[in-house]
């Protein structure tokens, strides 16, 4: 990883072809992204990543300007947690608590991006760690069927063109990230909250609770579930809209997810098989559902 340390620092004064290549002659997997963004330009993204000098050279004759993308995981070797900062809050405060803690430690290089955030460099633990996103503690994990942009790369902000800057290198013994324990220490599971049929069936506070902690990979089935709960009560969709969609937000989907998902929990109301189907799955546990004869679909229309 020293190699791939010391490059963060010493590409930051190349072209974006010649710190590419340098990258990949070092045995760090590379492709290129749009200029300017972080699309990649291959047609199978970071799976297309390379270490041979000849198809990195080739990627960046053909796009010069093009931003360079790095694989994480064991692809390339490296881990990497994303501190983003944003106008809704910042993810610096909770990082450092999990450095202080010992749930963090261990990075080899930090590199300012061009949001304010910081991406901090691992040492990939060697096993199969999943990307995830923990929308309300600021910070991402990517790992495993990831990639982030390394420097000199460069996207457009509303305050103009930034880019990727190294700012710190670390000195101390390199370790492995658990990014299982880091998750949990920044996003922890509430307690289980288990729905009585009578009670918390249209209770439109509580399911919105339970929606705000819902993580990657949950989050649309969960919602999805939530809305079929308050249609089954009789809420209408604007206030189940209302109730449901600002906590969808905050966890990280879109508003044109949201809408369609509840959509489609509008004209799927009612207890039926498709219900049955997907809140077996959904952390925390919920309770067998209530035996009811299929309600009828409603129109938007």
């Amino acid at each position: 990883m020293l190699a791939v340390a010391d490059l963060l620092f010493t590409t930051a004064r190349m072209s974006r072809p010649e710190a590419a290549l340098a990258f990949a002659l070092a045995d760090v997997p590379v492709f290129p992204c749009v200029p300017g963004g972080k699309r990649p330009l291959t047609r199978n993204g970071f799976h297309d990543a390379s270490i041979l000098g000849h198809v990195v050279h080739g990627w960046w004759r053909r796009w010069p300007e093009a931003n360079i993308g790095m694989p994480t995981g064991r692809q390339s070797g490296v881990d990497v947690v994303d501190v983003d900062t944003k106008a809704s809050g910042s993810g610096y405060a909770t990082f450092q608590r999990a450095i202080d803690d010992g749930v963090a430690a261990g990075e080899f290089a930090r590199v300012r991006t061009p949001s304010g955030g910081m991406h901090v460099y691992y040492v990939n633990s060697g096993i199969e760690s999943p990307c995830w996103v923990s929308a309300r503690a600021h910070i991402d994990f990517r790992g495993e069927g990831g990639y982030v942009l390394i420097p000199p790369s460069a996207v457009a902000t509303d305050d103009g063109v930034s880019s990727y800057r190294t700012f710190s290198l670390s000195t101390a013994r390199f370790e492995r990230l658990d990014s299982t324990a880091l998750r949990g220490f920044v996003d922890p599971r509430p307690a289980t909250r288990y729905y009585t049929a009578q009670a918390d069936r249209g209770n439109a506070d509580a399911l919105a609770v339970w929606v705000s902690h819902l993580r990657e990979g949950e989050r649309n089935r969960g919602l999805f579930w939530a809305a079929c709960r308050l249609f089954d009560a009789g809420v209408e969709f604007p206030e189940a809209m209302s109730a449901l969609a600002p906590v969808a937000e905050e966890i990280g989907l879109d508003r044109r997810e949201i809408n369609a998902t509840v959509k489609s929990a509008w004209r799927r109301s009612g207890y039926d098989a498709t219900i049955r189907k997907y809140a077996p799955q959904l952390p925390p546990p919920l309770p067998p559902l209530p035996r009811q004869q299929p309600g009828r679909c409603r129109s938007l229309s």
